[in-house]
């Protein structure tokens, strides 16, 4: 249950840091979900770590998968840049997550 949990604490993180862009364009109506989203977030990295996960690993995944998936949204949805040396960035961000879990298993 710990992985279903911060699955879904990745999955609405990213939602709620794209609804902050929606909202800082104007449309305050997008505050409304970027806090629910934020507080279920949390509440999902919470119970994932109370389900036995490591913190070092979860916190880990939740942030590397969160960036990489907000850049690549970002770009799709709003037409913001995604470099050559951003996807070097998110590649080497993955490399040092694999590393954390990698060395937690021993």
């Amino acid at each position: 249950m710990a992985w279903v949990f911060l699955v879904g604490a990745i999955v609405v993180e990213v939602a709620a840091t794209l609804s902050l862009r929606m909202a800082a364009t104007g449309r305050r109506a997008w505050y409304a979900p970027v806090v629910v989203g934020y507080l279920v977030a949390f509440t999902c990295l919470a119970l994932s770590l109370d389900a036995g996960m490591a913190l070092g690993v979860a916190y880990g995944i939740w942030a590397a998968s969160g960036v990489a998936l907000t850049a690549v949204a970002s770009r799709l949805l709003f037409g913001e840049p995604l470099t050559l040396i951003m996807a070097g960035g998110i590649a080497l961000i993955a490399a040092g997550v694999l590393l954390v879990e990698l060395g937690a298993t021993h």
